[in-house]
């Protein structure tokens, strides 16, 4: 690994952004007298948003609702599909992403205005469909355990995504909320190989960590599934019958999977830490994730993009489903129970 390479963080570069009209380079025929990229600090900013919640409507992924009180995420996932979204605010897609966190301070005020509307049904939600809540920052900013108390006094239901141990500090509000059948919860685990989850995961909570986690939900009897995302050949692909293993006998119910794909900015990203990390390997890794995508590493095609196609993408859903066969069987979610909704945050008479 070379001697400039930025511990703790997943991007070494801060790629282009499309968006903007001019760049920083150092293609100046003098040369630089110093060296252009720094080991970044985190630097926070405060956005002041008007909505919230979003709808999705990508065909694959059903009709659905998210919400992101962070945009960009400190754990540094080098393969994280919402690193494009930081374009749009003037960031680098690249180390930006990981070291330049947006805050919505005001995203309980903004949900809990949504669900006091007249016209809203209730629908699960998705916390953190893009960017982690369980970040680092929530330790300090407790955005996320705010807007759990706002679910928990309407009783409606939501699902929760993360890869941090930091959800067990809510467990108070997600036990409230699976009484009533409102929650379902979800842990991604990419990698049991703590030197892989190093390098592709800096700022995440360990493997061990993250079934200790799983198990500690189950036992409160909260729903609780794992995410083996994304699938990436040559390094985690073999890993899937562990993943699946681990995570049903630490109490998953349920478990789901992607396989990688680089689209916009993340190919240029992922392709300069693969070099970085895995010299001795990064034909093999690039040239599958290609087979994988109809001979490029990006796929925007609905129905296809998260699950690949050929005989590469073929057999390592074959795994994924003799796996999820043998160590989760009937295993289930129970169902989202969306007649407990208060209309107004009270209980109806009657």
């Amino acid at each position: 690994m070379e001697d400039d390479y930025f511990k703790g963080r997943g991007a070494q570069i801060r790629t282009d952004n499309k968006y903007l009209k001019a760049q920083y380079v150092t293609e100046h025929v003098e040369g630089l007298d110093e060296p252009l990229m720094e080991a970044p600090t985190t630097q926070v900013f405060y956005e002041t948003s008007k909505t919230i919640v979003n709808k999705v409507t990508s065909p694959d992924l059903g009709m659905m609702y998210s919400t992101n009180p962070y945009q960009g995420c400190e754990h540094g996932c080098i393969y994280c599909y919402a690193r494009n979204t930081h374009e749009y605010w003037g960031f680098s897609a690249g180390i930006d992403f990981e070291s330049k966190i947006i805050v919505k301070k005001n995203a309980p005020q903004l949900l809990e205005k949504m669900l006091l509307s007249p016209t809203w049904q209730p629908v699960p939600i998705s916390v953190s469909g893009n960017t982690d809540c369980y970040q680092p920052l929530e330790r300090k900013m407790e955005i996320t355990r705010s807007m759990l108390k706002v679910f928990a006094r309407y009783r409606h239901p939501l699902g929760m995504i993360t890869k941090n141990g930091l959800i067990l500090r809510d467990l108070d509000l997600l036990k409230d909320l699976a009484q009533d059948n409102l929650v379902h919860v979800y842990i991604s685990i990419t990698t049991l190989d703590e030197k892989l989850r190093s390098v592709m995961e800096p700022r995440t909570a360990s493997a061990v960590k993250r079934l200790k986690t799983v198990e500690a939900l189950a036992k409160a009897g909260i729903p609780v599934g794992v995410m083996n995302a994304p699938i990436i050949p040559g390094l985690n692909h073999h890993e899937i019958p562990q993943v699946l293993k681990a995570a049903s006998e630490h109490g998953a119910l349920s478990v789901g999977m992607t396989v990688v794909r680089l689209n916009g900015s993340i190919g240029q990203i992922f392709e300069d830490w693969l070099r970085k990390n895995f010299p001795d390997r990064f034909e093999k890794v690039w040239h599958q994730i290609c087979e994988m995508h109809g001979g490029k590493v990006n796929d925007s095609n609905f129905g296809r993009r998260m699950t690949g196609e050929g005989n590469f993408a073929q057999a390592i859903h074959q795994l994924f489903r003799a796996s999820k066969k043998k160590y989760f069987g009937d295993k289930s979610m129970p169902p989202i129970d969306l007649t407990k909704f208060r209309r107004g945050g009270n209980l109806s008479l009657f």
